[in-house]
């Protein structure tokens, strides 16, 4: 008996009414047999009449960020898989067909979409340097990853939808995103898609100073939380270094006087270097806290049912 997938389109939005109306258009007649969400954050504009008259499923989320709407659709809509998507234009619907069918080759439980840009620049320097610096610091943690981490065009299992834990509230949930499949070494795979332009009078929400600075700072939590043991002893190992140059000036004037001659600077450096030893041993028993953290997560990931696939599901059309 042929297994039926359900299938859900995500899309956050928040004015963006431009745009909305066609993309839930397109996204509708690529999937005809998937279920259109578009969840309003606030929009001063009437982005939820056009979602709704292009016949998305219209609900409203009045936490601001995209961080906090993702996570709202996350936890009220089911499904087995789940296409995330931005509501401003710039994704190409017609790929996500074959996204679907990518996610249930595996199957996968995540499949992230890698922009490649149809002509001219169609997003700023900025943003580009400031993704490929995020992406590969989470690649160098943990030792994998994405080309494209900060890409908002992504399909998901079930299984990941229901084991994600909601942190972000911003533009920062996309690092989250990643992150969470890396940490539970989930089957990902990664496949090219078009990415164009905004339509004329739609402008973006991101600001590369404002939401880089964040992502940055997430990441770093994110090390704090996941690799701790590597990130105290970082500190451990700079305090010391600090300390150790600090004090040869002394152990040097001490050779040649018999005296301490900087006494305060002497007692500086025994609270840095015994601040670096407290790091690396905070570091060693938080790692052990982690692991058993890791290990109930992946409990919890594992008893969600993996997606089912047999010859008969293929969605290719």
């Amino acid at each position: 008996m042929e297994t039926k997938v359900e299938i859900a389109i995500l899309i956050p939005c928040y004015n963006e009414a431009i745009s909305i109306g066609s993309v839930v258009t397109a996204f509708g007649k690529e999937l005809p047999e998937a279920k259109i969400y578009v969840y309003d954050n606030n929009s001063r504009d009437d982005t939820a009449s056009q979602a709704l008259a292009a016949g998305a499923i219209v609900r409203t989320e009045k936490m601001q960020g995209k961080g906090n709407v993702v996570c709202r659709m996350f936890a009220d809509i089911e499904a087995d898989i789940y296409i995330l998507v931005d509501g401003d234009g710039t994704y190409d619907a017609s790929q996500a067909r074959q996204m679907v069918n990518t996610m249930l080759s595996g199957p996968y439980d995540m499949i992230n979409g890698k922009r490649v840009e149809t002509g001219a620049e169609n997003y700023r320097a900025g943003h580009r340097l400031g993704n490929a610096v995020l992406t590969g610091m989470v690649r160098h943690i943990f030792s994998r990853g994405f080309t494209d981490m900060l890409s908002g065009y992504k399909v998901f299992s079930r299984r990941y939808v229901k084991s994600f834990p909601a942190l972000s509230s911003g533009f920062e949930i996309e690092t989250q995103l990643t992150v969470h499949a890396l940490d539970m070494k989930m089957a990902v795979a990664e496949i090219d898609t078009a990415y164009g332009s905004r339509p004329i009078g739609s402008t973006s929400k991101l600001n590369t100073w404002r939401d880089g600075m964040r992502i940055l700072i997430t990441i770093l939590r994110l090390m704090k939380n996941e690799r701790p043991f590597e990130f105290f002893c970082v500190i451990g190992v700079v305090l010391g270094l600090i300390a150790a140059v600090m004090f040869w000036p002394i152990f040097v004037a001490y050779t040649q006087t018999g005296l301490v001659l900087r006494v305060p600077t002497l007692i500086v450096i025994t609270g840095m270097a015994s601040c670096a030893v407290l790091s690396v041993f905070s570091g060693i028993i938080l790692d052990a806290v982690t692991l058993a953290k890791h290990e109930k997560r992946r409990l919890h990931y594992l008893s969600i049912p993996a997606l089912q696939t047999c010859s008969g599901d293929s969605l290719m059309h």
